[in-house]
């Protein structure tokens, strides 16, 4: 063994070994050596490169969790492949510069007109990698719930046949945009939407560095009656987003709903509503620091909901910006009824994010509060304007 390696034949007082270990590792000694640590005034023989083979792993594990490059490049993977199976005019409709402005254009609603290309006019293939650029977005959950929100359409044009005036009802009326040019490096992005369901990221360099704004909904918001091709009975597209707010809601005791309550009827809609800012104003209701640890519990899986909607790693630095600025500083609000059936409406509101969900619409059937409007908007990079 080199007797210039620093770690030959060597004695180390280390109070933290685990620290002590972790700076070898990162000075690159993988060597397999054997070190005698002195811990709390006993001497511990270690083979060195099995504490290498742990730390490194450790330190794998740390980097990937805090990292959004693996989504941004099977994101990256995914659009190239769809976008090579184009010919020039679907390739046309499909993309534009990642600086048009038509961007930040955005609606929940049923529009006519629409930027990208339209999965009613894919080929089966290209349909196929449209949604394999959706899964390598979404987790597992948030694609089920996607597929489920396309899928209404059908139960909507059922419940409407014969109506005069009503919006085309389709689940192929969905669009594809590319912005940019996907790659592992630079700024590029996508949007996927149509009624009831927007999706929003830019990615830089790799990162996923914007997933908003982010818009979920669903009618009917609980399946009655089953319809060829939409959910079986029963479904409740977003059930956690909504019932876990009711939870909440009804756990408050008398002065805490007082504060929470901010108006006695539920709006006609979220707050500005395809603008490509929100203008959120200060945080209106129960502010989280005045809650039981079991109410902020709730209040966690509320945001847990809807964050893992989207893939593991993009989830993960959602939450962690919320974490950022602490939970306590979210605030919780309500407007409307606390009861299923009747219109009603929330808000949580921290230093970064905006969240609401209304629920004041009949369904086709007629069952009263049965349609959900759901947003989640960044308050610093919705569209990822500070990435550019």
């Amino acid at each position: 063994m080199s007797s210039s390696n620093p770690l030959s034949n060597a004695n180390y007082r280390c109070d933290n070994p685990a620290i002590h270990w972790e700076t070898l590792a990162r000075n690159g000694y993988n060597r397999a050596l054997a070190v005698r640590y002195f811990v709390g005034g006993r001497s511990i023989m270690v083979r060195w490169s099995l504490v290498f083979v742990l730390v490194m792993s450790v330190s794998n594990i740390r980097a990937e969790n805090s990292s959004t490059h693996s989504v941004g490049s099977a994101m990256a993977v995914a659009a190239e492949k769809f976008l090579a199976s184009l010919n020039a005019d679907e390739r046309a409709k499909a993309t534009m510069k990642f600086d048009d402005p038509a961007r930040l254009d955005w609606h929940n609603i049923p529009k006519p007109v629409r930027k990208g290309l339209k999965v009613g006019d894919m080929s089966a293939e290209q349909r196929k990698l449209c949604h394999e650029l959706l899964k390598a977005s979404l987790s597992e959950v948030g694609y089920d719930k996607a597929v489920k929100i396309m899928a209404l359409e059908n139960n909507l044009r059922e419940g409407e046949k014969g109506q005069i005036g009503t919006p085309l009802r389709d689940p192929d009326r969905y669009f594809l945009t590319i912005f940019g040019t996907p790659a592992d490096k630079g700024l590029w992005g996508w949007s996927f939407e149509g009624h009831h369901f927007s999706l929003n990221f830019v990615v830089k360099d790799g990162e996923v560095v914007s997933s908003s704004p982010s818009f979920w909904g669903c009618n009917p918001a609980t399946v009655h009656l089953f319809i060829e091709g939409g959910p079986e009975k029963g479904t409740r597209t977003l059930a956690k987003e909504e019932q876990l707010a009711f939870d909440l809601v009804n756990s408050l005791n008398e002065s805490q709903r007082q504060r929470a309550l901010i108006a006695a009827k539920a709006p006609a809609d979220y707050r500005d509503p395809g603008k490509p800012k929100l203008d959120a104003g200060s945080p209106q209701g129960l502010i989280a620091a005045d809650m039981t640890p079991e109410q902020k519990k709730t209040l966690w899986e509320l945001l847990e909901a809807y964050s893992n909607n989207l893939a593991e790693p993009v989830a993960k630095a959602q939450l962690d910006e919320v974490k950022s600025h602490k939970l306590d500083n979210v605030y919780f609000a309500w407007a409307g009824s606390t009861k299923p059936g009747v219109g009603h409406y929330y808000r949580v509101q921290g230093p970064s994010f905006s969240l609401e969900l209304v629920n004041i619409q009949s369904d086709p059937a007629g069952n009263p509060a049965n349609h959900i409007h759901s947003v989640w908007r960044s308050l610093t990079h919705d569209f990822g304007v500070s990435a550019n």
